[in-house]
């Protein structure tokens, strides 16, 4: 098999896999707070406390995956194109 073939295999199969992964849940954990929904502190012994709300999911805790997004914006465009 060439090279040239095989790299497009893989690639068209990561993309089905995560074409799938958009489809079967749309959003994942917010990567600033991984999930928590607020920023996890140490205080002086070291241990881990909550701290202010996490300001790029507002407290959340997941956000909307990139090809989800993009999906979103198409079907948009093509709705407000065929009103």
């Amino acid at each position: 098999m060439p090279p040239a073939l095989l790299a497009i295999t893989l690639f068209l199969l990561v993309t089905f896999c995560y074409a799938s992964l958009c489809v079967a849940s749309p959003f994942g954990n917010c990567r600033k707070c991984k999930g928590f929904g607020y920023a996890l502190k140490k205080d002086r012994r070291g241990r881990l406390k909550p701290g202010k709300t996490c300001r790029r999911c507002r407290g959340d805790r997941k956000r909307i995956r990139v090809g989800r997004h993009l999906f979103n914006v198409a079907m948009r465009i093509h709705r407000d194109g065929t009103r």
